[in-house]
């Protein structure tokens, strides 16, 4: 029985240090970073704009052939804050994302984004400019913004060159938290193919919380029972 005890109290022991050591390793990484640092499991950025401090996690990185050029650690994320008014926050992506003449590079990076609560995100925009050297190359990045809840997707979005199309944008029903998956090809051509830089921009609105409605609705009911106790009196 003490050895029983004594194996289950290390055993507890281990799992506490574990969830420990994980809890130490997340962090929220300051911008600008690199896209390895906020591949480290746990670890979230953030994005201030004036009304609002939205969240961004659980990213993931590929590219096909493996181990095509900018690796993680040659990516550098900014936060993508257009000015002029605008209320979108984002990210910005730059690094040398490249496909040679004669071949074709996949690139696909997703991430979380997540509103502050009382938020419910809903539109999403997208920019960004490719070259082609002059030559018969081709780029493109495709966008899906899906659920979290359901898994389905609630807005897609592209921008390609050619036709030149540098910016998309796509509104949607207000979620709280989308999963975006991004997936960049570039088609080398005659000269080679690349981007360098391209932007993902949010906006949302701000929702009026459970406890807040129902502190109206008594103050609606307790106002209108108030007309009415007036306009009996009034009567009488």
């Amino acid at each position: 029985m003490k050895k029983r005890s004594l194996l289950f109290a290390l055993a507890a022991g281990a799992f506490i240090w574990g969830v420990s050591a994980l809890d130490a390793r997340a962090a929220n990484v300051p911008l600008p970073t690199t896209l390895d640092q906020l591949l480290i499991p746990g670890n979230t950025t953030t994005v201030q704009q004036p009304n609002e401090l939205d969240t961004f996690s659980n990213f993931g990185y590929s590219s096909s052939p493996v181990g095509s050029p900018p690796l993680a650690s040659d990516i550098t994320v900014h936060a993508y804050l257009p000015g002029g008014g605008s209320v979108e926050s984002g990210l910005t992506f730059s690094g040398a994302f490249f496909a040679a003449a004669g071949t074709v590079v996949d690139y696909s990076i997703f991430y979380t984004v997540t509103a502050p609560k009382g938020f419910l995100i809903n539109d999403a925009v997208s920019s960004g400019v490719f070259s082609t050297f002059g030559g018969t190359g081709s780029g493109s990045i495709g966008e899906t913004i899906i659920n979290p809840a359901t898994g389905l997707a609630v807005a897609t979005l592209e921008i390609a060159s050619p036709p030149g199309k540098v910016s998309d944008s796509a509104t949607f029903g207000g979620l709280n938290s989308v999963i975006v998956e991004k997936d960049l090809i570039l088609v080398g051509g005659s000269n080679g193919a690349s981007i360098s830089i391209f932007n993902q921009g949010f906006s949302s609105t701000g929702v009026p919380e459970p406890a807040s409605l129902a502190l109206l609705g008594i103050g609606m009911t307790g106002f209108l029972a108030f007309r009415r106790f007036f306009k009996r009196t009034s009567v009488a």
